[in-house]
């Protein structure tokens, strides 16, 4: 599934000290617990109210040491399935900083046209920085990669199309690794 596949990349890709990885949209952050176990500078984020909770309780589980959580909502409002608004302001300390790399599994999932992602994902990427995107083909990729574009990051494209096989449902997306510096 698409968050597998990010957290895969994270378990094979080397650590570095000096490097800092943000996780964006986190869920249940299991990009951040493999990053986490393995050594790295990470942090989590999300908008969504339950997304701390959830990351310190998964850390606790797996005998994790707690990870950075910090406040990430890009555009003015986050709205749930029903339409609901999730949270437009948080108890959490907004994300700050830069970062070397920026992951995110199923994010684009709203049509951005103002590029407000991109605009958050720019504002706390480093001069030169990665950027993991996992998108299930909702639809909303061109518009993301064309402000990514005006940001100075370009992009390496991978298809993933993985059979069904015993235990594990078939998936088609696309990994979006952007590049900057």
């Amino acid at each position: 599934m698409n968050l597998r596949t990010v957290a895969e990349r994270m378990a094979l890709r080397p650590v570095s000290a000096n490097e800092r990885i943000l996780e964006i949209g986190c869920g249940l952050a299991l990009s951040s617990l493999v990053a986490h176990r393995r050594g790295a500078d990470v942090t989590a984020s999300d908008c969504h109210p339950l997304s701390h909770a959830f990351l310190d309780h998964n850390t606790q589980l797996n005998g994790l040491t707690p990870i950075p959580y910090r406040h990430g909502l890009w555009g003015t409002a986050a709205k749930r399935e029903d339409g609901q608004a999730v949270l437009t302001q948080a108890a959490d300390a907004n994300v700050n900083g830069l970062f070397d790399l920026i992951v995110g599994s199923d994010i684009l999932y709203e049509r951005d046209d103002e590029g407000t992602l991109a605009r958050f994902i720019n504002d706390h990427a480093a001069g030169c920085a990665e950027v993991w995107i996992v998108d299930p083909n909702r639809g909303n990729r061109a518009a993301f990669h064309k402000h990514m574009v005006c940001a100075g990051f370009s992009l390496h494209e991978q298809r993933l199309d993985q059979p069904a096989r015993e235990g594990q449902e078939a998936y088609k997306g696309r990994m979006l690794t952007y590049t900057r510096g």
